[in-house]
């Protein structure tokens, strides 16, 4: 059988390589890895793992390491628009040519070998950055730690940003099951970093079983906002006068602090200065966090999709004024649907539209959250939409200029909104 011939080939290609989307282990990933040579991605590896937060601390530590003038690469899942999205070397997005070019070489290694596609772009990403000589690569967890593909390679630093209910068919339905698994990127005699104030015992446990070195937030290192900046300090080293980072949510305080522990964990090798911190803090950026577009009324696209992380986004918005009605658009995958989801920020919420997702993987259609939701909100503030750019339509059509349109949700979501944004511009007013 031929392989294919581009991108959106090997991308249909590796999704019907393997009967299951997600299959935990690491048996069937190591042996093709090994057949690749075992690529390591960079002479530093930071793994990122926990529920939420993982994509800002990868882009902290990115801009800041970039900033010091550092060679970086990041694997990141998923991708909004592209697939070229996921990985990120020495400060660019790889091409549609050095990705499948990745792809030849899993597929050689793999011989018969079953892959999943997360499997796949791991190993791919892998290979594209040993390519490159890279000082630090970024490597997030795609679901869980313990059993997820990246974790294939050891990581000089760990860093976990907390620990909440997600993925619990796949890692257990409590806390402390969840801190088990993705405590599993730990390694021994390296530090690992935890980023939240609460933790599960299972976390501290397994740093003492293995030996890793656990710095936790509010123990080994402090921080603190004050008005317009903020200041960080562990027992030898302290940094004030930070500004904000522009990044929005007050999570991302929590964040930037874990992140300036890791880079502190990494100072004999690769030491980042306090301009190369402020420059990283004052130009990162990342999309579908809290992202702001203005017609009518403003939208806030956001991927929030469990229930911790839609506790944080009403969070948010209670620091913002809305003068009219709060819009909410919201579609989600079939194992994100909860009434704890809806209830998380349903004091919010004015009006609802429920998206049908149906046609996307592992999409739940409209009538799914109608039944999480008319548990913890009027029936009638809610309206079932056929597909995402029929909700998006109603939504703006509803809305006047006093009115906040809340998109959040799935990926998949957030993507449709993004591009519905930009092929249905607000005509310029004439004069």
């Amino acid at each position: 059988m031929p392989l294919p011939p581009d991108l959106s080939g090997w991308l249909t290609y590796i999704s019907a390589q393997h009967p299951q989307q997600v299959e935990l282990g690491l048996t069937r990933v190591r042996q093709v890895w090994q057949a690749l040579g075992a690529p390591t991605p960079a002479r530093q590896v930071i793994t990122i793992a926990g529920t939420n937060g993982k994509g800002s601390c990868v882009a902290l530590l990115q801009v800041m390491l970039q900033a010091a003038g550092y060679r970086v690469g990041a694997y990141t899942s998923p991708h909004l628009r592209r697939y070229n999205e996921r990985l990120v070397i020495a400060g660019g997005p790889v091409t549609d040519e050095m990705l499948c070019a990745a792809f030849v070489a899993v597929e050689h290694a793999r011989h018969t070998t079953p892959l999943t596609y997360f499997e796949y772009g791991t190993l791919a990403a892998l290979h594209l950055l040993q390519s490159h000589q890279l000082d630090v690569a970024l490597l997030e967890v795609g679901l869980g730690g313990r059993l997820d593909a990246v974790n294939i390679v050891d990581a000089d630093v760990a860093l976990i940003t907390g620990i909440g209910l997600d993925h619990t068919d796949w890692l257990g339905d409590t806390l402390e099951a969840i801190g088990a698994e993705k405590a599993g990127i730990m390694r021994s005699g390296r530090p690992v970093v935890y980023a939240a104030p609460t933790m599960p015992q299972s976390i501290a446990s397994a740093a003492h079983q293995i030996g890793a070195d656990l710095l936790r937030v509010g123990r080994d290192y402090h921080y603190q906002a004050s008005g317009q900046d903020w200041h960080w300090h562990t027992a030898e080293l302290n940094r004030h006068a930070l500004p904000l980072p522009n990044l929005r949510g007050s999570i991302q305080l929590q964040n930037a602090a874990a992140v300036l522990q890791v880079l502190t964990c990494l100072h004999d090798h690769y030491p980042v200065d306090q301009q190369a911190i402020r420059q990283g803090l004052l130009n990162v950026t990342l999309s579908g966090r809290f992202e702001i577009h203005q017609r009518r009324a403003r939208w806030i696209l956001d991927v929030a999709h469990n229930p911790q992380a839609v506790a944080g986004l009403a969070d948010q918005l209670g620091d913002y004024f809305v003068a009219g009605k709060v819009r909410a658009v919201v579609g989600l995958l079939q194992d994100k649907v909860s009434a704890d989801l809806f209830r998380a920020i349903a004091h919010r919420i004015d009006c609802w539209y429920l998206l049908d997702l149906s046609a996307a993987e592992r999409g739940a259609s409209a009538h799914r959250l109608q039944q999480a939701a008319q548990s913890v909100t009027a029936t009638e503030s809610l309206t079932l939409c056929a597909e995402p750019a029929a909700g998006f339509a109603l939504a703006d059509q509803h809305s006047d200029a006093d009115d906040l349109v809340l998109v959040f949700g799935s990926f998949v979501t957030v993507a449709a909104a993004q591009s519905w944004l930009r092929w249905n511009k607000v005509p310029a007013c004439p004069g």
